[in-house]
């Protein structure tokens, strides 16, 4: 990121529009009035060559006789003509274009798009853009855009990849009580991306939190790693979560992979929260810009009315910071300011007579107590109180005591005078909703940014350069024979030079072979079928268990060969494979696959023939980390059975924590070669005894 270039553009001194008109109606004439009216303080220079004065401001023919320096360009031009004006403007030393014409890639026009970079780039000029609304800054009072106005004033920045959305949260800004100081359209994202502007506005002094709308990343690693260094919260709201609609998928993991998956992990990645639709981002995005993280787990609930105290308890629950009973001092504090008939455990029920007193003296204690580490307070509306009075009884409790790292929410749940008392503890920075679950829930945002921002770690990849130097050589002859995969024992090979421990497999091209494997390898063991036309083996009937002795094996080999011919008559076979016959033991999968946005991808889950049926997985960008891979163990439905469920013993978690970082490394490390693979099933043990990987699959990338 260069600083001052994105300063010239996103908080410009002196702006040309290019394509500035007086006809209304036109975009042209929108960003003039719109720069008028937000009172922009710095110099406006529209560009047009058939007028003079333009909404009673002199025109310029062209960007080269604007008599100063100028910050940004808002281009309106039609995008024949965007090339030319972009030439001009890097001649004139603009600093960034904030192209707002459309005619580019969203049209298949992505050469003309380049072209446009390109000639910025000569002049080291960025792009905003093109096909956006344009940029928005209450600080600098800049409605560089065809938006209606500038929103309501707030402490976030919005970022949003659709226009037509980002003017429709302008306006709703106003109506939702949400303030945002920047609105930035960002469109094709032809030249400058997420990664750039947050970067940018972390370091912005009037951003306290940043929101995303996005549809799609371009670099999805960079958008990980600037994220991850961040201090401020990040929230984003990803729509087209369906799957990526690939081509079938020739393993259990590319045919798993969708961007609900691939997104959501890559988000926890980059210590982004997820907001699940809009009204969840406005919620999210309020409670973030006002209040500091929620450092430790003690919650604690005021309330004057037990129905919303027994709502917010279950949300509490639901949101994960369930509820605990406050310590006998705290709840000693509590009943000075109850009837006897009040509870003090938590939530603390004021009951329907608390007022004014009662709600500040309760608020203030709380926020001082060295227990609590979160508050939330709900209000009944009844005939007693004024909903007013009991907003600014709270307000004056926050402000004395004096706590700027406590957070606080509130829930006010009436009719009008409510809602003007939610409004007002708004706009004096205290995060205020209209029912009890919205309240604990911004609550559980905020428990959320300190957990993801306290796991700092950040997997460090280094290349094992004897792992890959030996697997290049099996992918080589992989690829001389013309196949697009490997075999199982090509890729327990490569597994095994990655350090999983693999189970001991041999090829067989004859019944007697089979059978003096099979004594070498010891009874009882495995044989499989072993062809790149057949990578799902189980469904050909190309699998036999538990073979003990030579007989068997003749039967078996000939059993396996016949189906197999029967299942795919083409089938280049290469024999049978003898594999020791691993201990019973908790199936799980480890997979991967080439995420378009993200590359490398690793998925694990619980594994064998029901992977695909129970879609218990989930999933990381490599490379990943020890705490990231511990992560993913308790992600997962079947976390339990991990654990020990029903009196099992402990499965080795140690274990899968390091083969999922061997794997991880392995993909990364490989990944101009392989585009999909699967371990499934990896047999786990009790803790301590490890665990070996039964079958193996490996697809290779197109070259």
């Amino acid at each position: 990121m260069n600083k001052d270039q994105l300063n010239g553009l996103l908080r410009p001194k002196s702006v040309a529009v290019v394509g500035a008109s007086n006809t209304p109606g036109k975009i042209g004439y929108s960003v003039i009035a719109n720069l008028l009216e937000g009172k922009y303080t710095g110099q406006i220079y529209p560009i047009n060559p058939k007028d003079d004065v333009i909404q009673g401001l002199k025109a310029y023919p062209d960007v080269a006789a604007v008599p100063g320096p100028i910050d940004a360009a808002v281009i309106t031009v039609p995008a024949k003509l965007v090339i030319e004006v972009a030439e001009e403007c890097g001649k004139k030393g603009v600093k960034g274009l904030i192209v707002i014409t459309s005619g580019f890639s969203e049209v298949g026009r992505k050469d003309l798009e380049e072209e446009l970079v390109r000639t910025a780039a000569k002049y080291g000029t960025r792009v905003l853009g093109p096909n956006i609304v344009g940029s928005l800054s209450n600080t600098d009072h800049f409605n560089g855009s065809f938006a209606p106005g500038l929103p309501l004033p707030g402490k976030a920045s919005l970022i949003s990849q659709s226009g037509a959305l980002l003017i429709a949260l302008d306006a709703a800004t106003y109506t939702r009580k949400v303030g945002f100081d920047k609105l930035i359209s960002i469109g094709n994202m032809s030249d400058v991306d997420f990664a750039d502007l947050i970067e940018w506005l972390d370091e912005d002094q009037d951003t306290y939190c940043i929101s995303l709308y996005i549809e799609g990343l371009k670099d999805g690693r960079r958008f990980i790693e600037t994220s991850r260094k961040a201090r401020k919260p990040i929230i984003a709201l990803k729509s087209g979560v369906s799957a990526h609609g690939a081509a079938a998928a020739a393993s259990h993991t590319g045919s798993l992979a969708g961007a609900t998956k691939v997104y959501g992990s890559a988000f926890k990645q980059a210590g982004v929260l997820q907001a699940t639709d809009l009204n969840d981002l406005f919620n999210r995005t309020l409670v973030l810009s006002l209040q500091p993280p929620m450092e430790g787990d003690n919650l604690l609930v005021l309330t004057n009315g037990g129905g919303v105290g027994v709502l917010a308890t279950d949300s509490a629950e639901k949101f994960g910071v369930p509820l605990k009973f406050a310590p006998a001092e705290l709840q000693a504090e509590m009943k000075k300011h109850m009837p006897e008939f009040g509870s003090a455990k938590n939530p603390v029920d004021l009951t329907g007579m608390a007022g004014n007193d009662w709600y500040f003296e309760s608020v203030r204690y709380a926020l001082s107590d060295k227990w609590v580490d979160g508050l939330v307070v709900l209000y009944c509306e009844t005939a007693i109180t004024v909903p007013m009075d009991i907003a600014q009884s709270i307000k004056r409790a926050v402000d004395a005591a004096d706590q700027k790292k406590k957070p606080i929410t509130i829930s006010f749940v009436g009719g009008e005078r409510s809602d003007a008392a939610t409004a007002w503890l708004v706009e004096n920075g205290i995060p205020a909703y209209n029912a009890p679950d919205l309240a604990v829930g911004a609550m559980a945002t905020l428990r959320e940014f300190a957990k993801v921002h306290s796991n700092g770690a950040v997997a460090k990849f280094v290349s094992n350069e004897k792992a890959r130097k030996a697997s290049l050589e099996v992918i080589a002859k992989a690829r001389a024979d013309g196949r697009n995969s490997l075999t199982e024992i090509e890729a327990k090979q490569v597994f095994s030079a990655y350090g999983l421990p693999v189970t001991s497999t041999r090829l067989a091209r004859s019944e007697e072979e089979a059978v003096r494997l099979a004594n070498e390898v010891g009874y009882p063991v495995v044989m499989k079928i072993v062809s790149p036309e057949i990578l799902h083996k189980s469904d050909a009937g190309g699998v036999k268990v538990n073979v003990k002795d030579d007989a068997t094996v003749r039967e078996a080999f000939a059993t396996i060969m016949k189906n197999a011919k029967a299942y795919n008559a083409s089938a280049n076979i290469h024999g049978i494979a003898i594999q020791e016959m691993a201990p019973a033991g908790t199936e799980v999968i480890l997979g991967s696959t080439t995420d378009p946005t993200f590359g490398p991808t690793v998925m694990f889950g619980l594994g064998g023939i029901f992977v695909e049926v129970l879609k218990d997985v989930t999933f990381r960008v490599t490379p990943v980390s020890d705490e990231q891979a511990l992560e993913m163990l308790g992600e997962i439905r079947g976390a339990p059975i991990l654990a020990g469920a029903r009196g099992e013993a402990p499965r080795d978690r140690k274990a899968l924590v390091k083969t999922i970082m061997s794997y991880s490394s392995m993909i990364l490390d490989l990944e101009d070669e392989i585009a999909e693979s699967d371990a499934n099933p990896i047999l786990v043990y009790e803790d301590g005894k490890g665990l070996k990987v039964v079958d193996a699959r490996i697809i290779l990338a197109k070259k």
